[in-house]
């Protein structure tokens, strides 16, 4: 069985999809843009974004009963592989231990012009 898990402190979904689903003991977080849900609004930079779609990311988990510690892996998209460090360096401030595996990508274009997107699968 599948359950839909959605947070009011993340943005709403760009399309037909749901900001999270959850099986048994496994949430998979659909990726998240540097949206602020208050505002509808992107910060400029990639270390703002970057917080942005993390901290929407630790919404849903925790919508879910997760937290960033249950995190297993990650895939973040780039607009710029050029700012892999600036990225790398705020992604710290929420992974501090037991590091999930990640990938990451730098892709043509990410949607609404957001310089980076994140999603996440967590296990308890």
């Amino acid at each position: 069985m599948k359950t839909v898990i959605s947070s009011p402190l993340a943005p709403k979904a760009v399309g037909p999809y749901s900001q999270a689903v959850a099986t048994a003991d496994t949430v998979y977080v659909s990726g998240q843009l540097p949206i602020d849900a208050a505002t509808g609004a992107m910060p400029e930079g990639i270390e703002a974004q970057t917080r942005q779609s993390l901290a929407n990311l630790g919404h849903i988990l925790a919508e879910a009963g997760y937290t960033f510690d249950d995190v297993a892996k990650t895939t973040v998209l780039l607009q710029s592989i050029g700012d892999f460090a600036a990225m790398n360096a705020v992604y710290a401030e929420f992974f501090t231990k037991d590091m999930p595996a990640r990938m990451c990508y730098e892709v043509a274009k990410l949607p609404m012009g957001a310089l980076v997107e994140i999603d996440a699968v967590a296990v308890k």
